[in-house]
């Protein structure tokens, strides 16, 4: 079960870690129609967007608090820079789900929220994902 992310957002941002760096699985997709490399994480409680590419994009870009930040298991901290509602695309299906912007060095992160919310499966074993009736490729490497 996700833990409710509207109750204690403050205090309950966790991240398994700010980078990749080329030990997890990508999806290919797009983010409100930019080309996208994404990190399938399940460690991540909510889904990120790198700071830089959240400012090309034209969607409304809601300012939270400063003092919000995410953790990294490990204990790295990263401060929320805002959030926004984005249009992610993976495979042939486009979903509407929330984002939050953060300095990271992936591109976008998928988090549980997101996985869980559109009832996504990771395959490990056959590396892909699947939603519905679709399975989609992940590949490893680095961004």
């Amino acid at each position: 079960m996700i833990p409710n992310l509207n109750k204690s957002l403050e205090e309950g941002l966790k991240v398994s870690a700010l980078r990749g760096e080329g030990h997890g699985l990508y999806l290919e997709g797009s983010i409100c129609d930019i080309p996208c490399l994404f990190l399938v994480d399940t460690g991540t409680n909510i889904t990120l967007l790198r700071a830089d590419l959240a400012r090309k994009l034209n969607e409304r870009l809601i300012y939270t608090p400063s003092n919000m930040t995410v953790k990294t298991a490990t204990g790295e901290k990263a401060k929320i820079q805002g959030k926004l509602d984005a249009s992610i695309k993976c495979g042939s299906r486009k979903f509407q789900h929330r984002v939050y912007v953060a300095d990271i060095t992936d591109s976008c992160i998928l988090g549980l929220d997101f996985l869980q919310k559109f009832k996504f499966t990771v395959d490990l074993e056959k590396n892909e994902i699947r939603t519905g009736s679709e399975k989609i490729s992940l590949f490893s490497g680095s961004t």
